[in-house]
C-alpha cells in the first residue's frame, strides 16, 4: 500500500485533538542554543580543514559543485538552506523531481558512498548550527515538499517542528532510513521522546554515540552502554502514533513511492499543530 492509499485519519484514534498541547518541550532548549553553537565552533576547528579537503576531492572526482545546498524545514516551519558535501551526480533530481534516496541509489557517486557511510557529508551542517538554523542534536530536518504530505498522513508530524532540527539525534542513531509511513512513525516517536527529555547529559551521550557511528563502531552495544539505545515500539509515544511492533522486511524499492504527490485527503479527524 502506498502513501496515497492510506486515509488521512489513519493514526487519529483515541481522540487526538489539540496536538500542540500534548507535547511537553524540555526546559533545556532555551540554553541548548548557546551550548550547541559553542560546540559547533569547537568542532569546526578540526572540521573546516577536513571539509576543505573533502570538497576539493569531490570537485576533482565528479562534475558539479562540491557543496550541495537544499531547502529544509526548521523550527516552527521556517525554511532554511542546509549544506552538505555533494554525494550525488549533478542535477540528480532533474528527471525524478523531489524524491528520497534509496539504499543503493545509482545517483550516488563512488566518493559519495564513502562519505555517506562515514556520515562525513554532514559536516558542513555545523555552519547551519552557527547560523542558528540547526542545533547539534535534534530531529532531522525534512524537505518542504514532504512535510505537508507527511502531516496529512501522520497527524502530529508537525510536533517535531516545536524545536530546532539537529545534525544528529536519538531517532537517527537507533533507526534506519525511512522506507514507508511506519518508519516515519517510528522516528517521530523517538523524536518526541527526545524533545521531552532533552538535557546536556542526554546530548553529550548522543554525540558520543554519533562518534561511534563516524568510526563505524555502530552497534547497539555502545548505544546500550551510553543509555541511548531505543526501540520505537517501547517509546511513550508508540501507542499515540500506532507504531507497529515489528520492523517490516527490508526492501530496495524507492521510498519515493510513499511520498508521491496526490489528491489531498479529506476527513482529517485530528487538529494540526
Amino acid at each position: 500500500m502506498g502513501l496515497n492509499d492510506i486515509p488521512a485519519s489513519d493514526g487519529c484514534e483515541n481522540g487526538r485533538k489539540g496536538l500542540a498541547s500534548v507535547l511537553s518541550v524540555s526546559p533545556y532548549f532555551p540554553r541548548k542554543r548557546f551550548l550547541d553553537t559553542l560546540g559547533a565552533v569547537l568542532l569546526l576547528v578540526p572540521g573546516l580543514p577536513l571539509i576543505l579537503v573533502l570538497a576539493i576531492i569531490t570537485k576533482l572526482t565528479s562534475k558539479g559543485p562540491a557543496i550541495f545546498s537544499q531547502v529544509r524545514v526548521g523550527k516552527d516551519g521556517r525554511v532554511f538552506t542546509m549544506y552538505k558535501i555533494r554525494t550525488m551526480v549533478q542535477d540528480a533530481e532533474a528527471q525524478s523531481g523531489a524524491v528520497w534516496a534509496t539504499k543503493k541509489d545509482p545517483r550516488v557517486t563512488f566518493l559519495g558512498r564513502i562519505l555517506r557511510r562515514l556520515h562525513l557529508d554532514e559536516l558542513p551542517q555545523l555552519l547551519n548550527v552557527l547560523r542558528g538554523e540547526m542545533v547539534l542534536v535534534g530531529p532531522r530536518p525534512e524537505r518542504p515538499e514532504f512535510v505537508d504530505l507527511l502531516e496529512a498522513k501522520v497527524p502530529g508530524y508537525m510536533l517535531r517542528l516545536r524545536v530546532p532540527p539537529g545534525v544528529t539525534g536519538l531517532a537517527q542513531l537507533n533507526l534506519p532510513a525511512d522506507r514507508n509511513l511506519d518508519d516515519v512513525r517510528r522516528k517521530l516517536a523517538l523524536d518526541l521522546e527526545y524533545i521531552e527529555n532533552a538535557s546536556l547529559g542526554f546530548d553529550l551521550r548522543l554525540i558520543l554515540g554519533t562518534v561511534c557511528r563516524f568510526v563505524k563502531y555502530f552497534h547497539k552495544t555502545p548505544l546500550q552502554f551510553l543509555g541511548i539505545y531505543r526501540k520505537a515500539e517501547d517509546s511513550p509515544w508508540a501507542d499515540f502514533f500506532n507504531v507497529p511492533r515489528e520492523l517490516p522486511p527490508k526492501t530496495n524499492s524507492p521510498r519515493s513511492e510513499f511520498l508521491s504527490p496526490g489528491p489531498k485527503p479529506t476527513g482529517l479527524a485530528c487538529s494540526k499543530t
